[in-house]
């Protein structure tokens, strides 16, 4: 049931791409709620999960896949359409990446979930914590919830635009730019760790020849 929210996430997905590049019409103002849809069906997922008890590896390892499927895929939709600059989607894209690669490395080696791999407290908190993880699909969710009104609102209700553009505008770009600043920052624990664990292992190895 999990894995089929899951999927829903990426249907929907597939809707809001649809209509961003259609002609531009009040139903434009349907990605806005989509978008919102989408991120509570990210929380949902994982609850469902945990409720009827079908937690899984591969079910974590599908959810991680949707999430950045998901961003993915509006960040580069929103610098196609050039409402960011192009750097924003190429720093989740090496992010995702270089994170991505070594989670489902060392989940699939030692059997655990990708977000208890992290063994410091740091890491912990900025990685794993479920405030963390909620703040930050809040952020990208009201970055990208934004972003889907700022090429309908001036077209569609031009008079109500002008009187609160600065506002939304501002708001907007604060909450892409808080994404990016995030996304660097819970992913470099992931990495600071397994670099450390890489070089014990080779002092342990080397110790052990010895």
């Amino acid at each position: 049931m999990a894995n089929l929210v899951t999927l829903s996430r990426l249907i929907l997905l597939l809707v809001v791409v649809w209509l961003a590049y259609q002609p531009i019409s009040a139903w434009h103002f349907a990605s806005f709620f989509l978008v919102i849809l989408i991120f509570v069906t990210d929380g949902l997922d994982g609850y469902i999960a945990r409720k009827r008890n079908e937690t899984s590896l591969f079910g974590a390892l599908f959810d991680i896949a949707g999430d950045r499927v998901v961003e993915l895929t509006l960040w580069v939709v929103a610098a196609d359409l050039d409402l960011i600059p192009i750097w924003v989607p190429l720093v989740f894209i090496i992010r995702g990446v270089v994170v991505d690669t070594i989670r489902s490395s060392n989940s699939v080696s030692r059997g655990v979930a990708p977000f208890a791999l992290m063994r410091t407290a740091l890491g912990k908190f900025l990685v794993s914590s479920q405030f963390m993880r909620i703040f930050y699909a809040v952020v990208k969710a009201c970055a990208f919830a934004g972003l889907a009104l700022l090429r309908p609102f001036p077209v569609v209700l031009p008079a109500i635009w002008e009187r609160i553009d600065a506002l939304i505008v501002g708001l907007t770009y604060l909450f892409v730019y808080l994404s990016v600043l995030l996304c660097i920052v819970r992913g470099l624990p992931v990495i600071v760790e397994f670099v450390k664990s890489q070089k014990d292992d080779i002092l342990g190895t080397i110790g052990q020849k010895r």
